[in-house]
């Protein structure tokens, strides 16, 4: 069977009162669209049509995903949209309507709905809520699906129905191209709707299957940002269960943020208002205390991260202690058994084993050896105003607090640098290498006082 997909991205979204099409809003840090996209490509089908119109080019420039655009110049309707997409497809091929504004159809419900497609059957995603209102209705004859009608063509009755059109369907593709070439636009509205293919599609003798989906938030759209804010918190929700489903301890599951994807070993212990983006990795026994962000991560066994960190595209060994208010920043990588504490910044960074950067230094463009030590206050002074330059420092040596290293230079293994030094040359192994100004004590010195 060759499947071909076509998804509905050409609308404006009035109701989110933006700049930005609908479908780029972000939910879990993805768009709208990407969502969709990400499911639709996990069938394999043999193409996906994307169907544009509102600020296409920003559309078009956002999304990464390998797919085939299709322009509707105006806004004539759904039927009118699948009418823009059909292009290429063949008169066997199965296809699904899908729209850009629905990010959390489970792909099963896609399939399922692909499954009941043949030559005489459509499939359609149909739902009952407690509360219809918006939808439209689906009208049964002797049990059977005999048509569609929109809220604001509904009679009083029909109002009354409590089964409702998600909008999504499957159908082949000389159907739908038969189908949306008899539709017309006298309703309510002056447009061409998708849903009028079902009445004729029972006309001429074919089978409407209802297929449902398993949770009714999987057909949930967006159309305001309180409808983007409530379907982030409930797919937050299903990442949450499926991570302590896991054998991860969260302290509160609604407090937690996952903006991509994260793996984690056995008890992992995440505490609150810790956000996760990109792919990041947490090993066994990793232990993430609240108010972190991890970007693009891997953080291994044992490791321990205090509060209030953030994490930049960093790599961290076992047995680690980091933070609180550490600063990990891109290509910061650790050895095992490492420290690093409290207001320490880290960027372009190799720490070897057992080394510890306790507080307040910025190690930047450095590599360090193992069971270094650098006090509080040392920065390496990496950037002269055009380029970054290295700072090595080798096993065993211990940077005294206060301390300025000028890039490039090497503080060779075994090597003290006393407090308080700017270091300008390279550090002999085993040698204290000092350079302070003399200290001065000046007698009968009387301290300035304020003008009466």
């Amino acid at each position: 069977m060759t499947t071909r997909i076509i998804v509905l991205a050409a609308g404006k979204g009035t109701r989110m009162k933006s700049a930005m099409p609908k479908v780029l809003h972000r939910l879990a840090g993805k768009p709208l669209l990407g969502h969709v996209l990400d499911t639709s490509e996990s069938l394999n089908p043999t193409s996906i049509t994307v169907v544009i119109g509102h600020e296409a080019d920003q559309v078009k420039s956002t999304i990464t995903h390998a797919v085939q655009w299709a322009m509707q110049t105006e806004q004539l309707g759904t039927g009118h949209a699948v009418k823009e997409g059909l292009e290429g497809i063949e008169d066997d091929d199965t296809v699904l309507i899908t729209y850009g504004d629905v990010p959390l159809t489970r792909a099963s419900t896609y399939q399922a709905l692909l499954d009941v497609c043949n030559d005489k059957t459509v499939g359609l995603l149909t739902l009952i809520m407690d509360d219809p209102t918006g939808y439209g209705r689906i009208l049964r004859e002797g049990g059977a699906v005999v048509g569609v009608v929109e809220q604001k063509d509904a009679s009083s009755d029909q109002l009354t129905i409590s089964e409702v059109n998600a909008g999504v369907v499957s159908i082949k593709g000389g159907t739908l191209r038969d189908l949306l070439s008899r539709i017309d636009n006298k309703n309510a509205q002056g447009e061409y709707y998708l849903t009028d293919i079902h009445e004729l599609a029972v006309k001429d003798g074919l089978s409407i299957t209802a297929v449902h989906p398993d949770d009714a938030w999987e057909v949930d759209g967006v159309n305001s940002r309180s409808q983007l804010a409530r379907l982030e918190r409930l797919h937050q929700a299903q990442v949450a269960e499926s991570l302590m489903d896991a054998g991860v301890t969260l302290a509160d599951p609604a407090r937690l943020d996952v903006r991509g994807t994260l793996e984690t070993g056995r008890d992992v212990v995440i505490d609150v208002n810790c956000v996760f983006e990109g792919h990041c990795v947490l090993g066994d026994n990793v232990e993430i205390g609240p108010n972190c962000l991890i970007s693009g991560s891997t953080i291994a066994s044992g490791t321990k991260v205090l509060a209030n960190c953030v994490f930049e595209n960093a790599s961290v060994g076992e047995n680690a202690t980091i933070g609180p208010f550490a600063r990990l920043r891109p290509g910061t990588k650790t050895d095992n058994n490492i420290r690093i504490g409290n207001f320490v910044e880290t960027k372009n960074t190799h720490v070897g084993a057992s080394s510890k950067i306790n507080h307040l230094s910025y190690v930047g463009d450095a590599t360090l050896g193992k069971n270094v030590n650098v006090g509080a206050g040392t920065i390496t002074c990496n950037y002269d105003g055009a380029n970054k330059h290295q700072t090595e420092i080798g096993d065993g040596a211990f940077i005294g607090s206060n301390s300025a290293l000028v890039a490039p230079v090497v503080v060779s293994e075994g090597a003290t640098v006393g407090a308080g030094s700017t270091i300008t040359r390279n550090v002999p192994a085993d040698r204290l290498s000092l350079s302070r100004a003399k200290q001065t004590d000046i007698e009968n010195w009387s301290r300035p006082v304020k003008n009466k």
